[in-house]
């Protein structure tokens, strides 16, 4: 019997139905498509409309989407992480309300913080409470609405950014597929070049930092893009190193999507050809902690039981990671 380790057993997205295109965009900020497009390749992304709806409204339709495909029952779920940086509220956890709003009873659940990382920080925790034995069902949950911490008077930062959302549930495997490896790092002197200034127990809100539009998402886009560049590339490249894997045995990269230099960037560190990049920036911007399991919704039906897949992210902080998956089941 080989090794117990944590598989992903089903795979559900979400994203909001309103599209918000660059055009739309050129009417808001001193814009255009074609200096988004050439920038980012970003199109257009989704934006979540409504009256306090926020990041949980989207994580719901995920999660019952996997409860649906595996035939669990919201009581049989064992724990829910949700990654994200735009709960609903300060507390309680995003993850709690998404329970409750599921009907998930028996379980305990909390949030994970890592930026654009955090879908990878917490696929890698989830697959540890597998690996003991002691829990068979774990869902865990990539989802922000970036529109509630956007300033769209800011044109580095608004065009980059959308809403969305994916889920995947995790259960036990020994036939040698499940999450294989994973490489989780961070440098904490990166916070400067992104983050959000105010709303924290350093600067809580006050009228002065709403007035200064501290609630928004700050980014100096070359530092970043510069680190970002390379640490992502790297560590993807390690992984496969350390796993004795050649361009050749990658099915697929699942790239984080921020920007589609980056992306490509990361494919060719690897030595793949396009063909097996997954890349869906174009319809959907960054989404933060929903871009890769949403690349894992959008290409399920062409993932093959025993395929090797090198997931890599690379987010405010700065975190990046890579993780290495030999998925698990065949198209349904």
């Amino acid at each position: 019997m080989s090794k117990l380790r944590a598989a992903i057993t089903a795979i559900q997205g979400y994203v909001p139905d309103y599209i918000l295109t660059n055009k739309e965009l050129e009417t808001m900020v001193d814009t255009t498509d074609e200096w988004i497009m050439t920038r980012t390749g970003i199109r257009e992304r989704r934006i979540l409309k409504g009256e306090n709806m926020g990041t949980s409204e989207m994580a719901v339709h995920a999660v019952r989407g996997v409860l649906e495909k595996t035939n669990t029952l919201p009581e049989e779920v064992d724990l829910l992480i949700c990654a994200t940086v735009t709960g609903d509220m300060v507390y309680p956890a995003t993850a709690n309300i998404i329970s409750d709003k599921v009907g998930i009873k028996n379980a305990w659940s909390f949030d994970l913080n890592a930026a654009c990382s955090g879908f990878l920080y917490a696929l890698v925790t989830a697959s540890k409470f597998i690996e003991t034995g002691e829990y068979k069902k774990v869902i865990v949950v990539g989802a922000d609405k970036m529109s509630s911490v956007m300033d769209y008077t800011d044109r580095q930062t608004c065009v980059l950014f959308g809403d969305g959302c994916g889920a995947v549930m995790l259960e036990p495997c020994t036939d040698g597929n499940g999450i294989m490896d994973s490489i989780m790092q961070v440098d904490g002197s990166g916070r400067v070049f992104l983050h959000q200034k105010a709303g924290g127990s350093a600067r809580p809100a006050s009228h002065e930092t709403v007035d200064n539009k501290e609630h928004s998402v700050y980014q100096e886009g070359q530092a970043v893009f510069k680190f970002a560049v390379t640490k992502m590339a790297d560590t993807a490249a390690e992984i496969m190193e350390r796993n004795h894997l050649k361009s050749e045995d990658i099915s697929w990269l699942v790239p984080h999507q921020a920007n589609l230099r980056i992306i490509d960037a990361t494919g060719r560190r690897m030595g793949l050809p396009p063909e097996k990049v997954m890349i869906n920036i174009q319809k959907y911007g960054n989404t933060t902690n929903g871009t890769i399991p949403l690349c894992l919704w959008e290409w399920e039906s062409q993932l093959k039981k025993g395929d090797n897949i090198v997931l890599a992210a690379f987010g405010g902080g700065f975190t990046w990671g890579a993780v290495l998956v030999k998925w698990a089941y065949d198209p349904k």
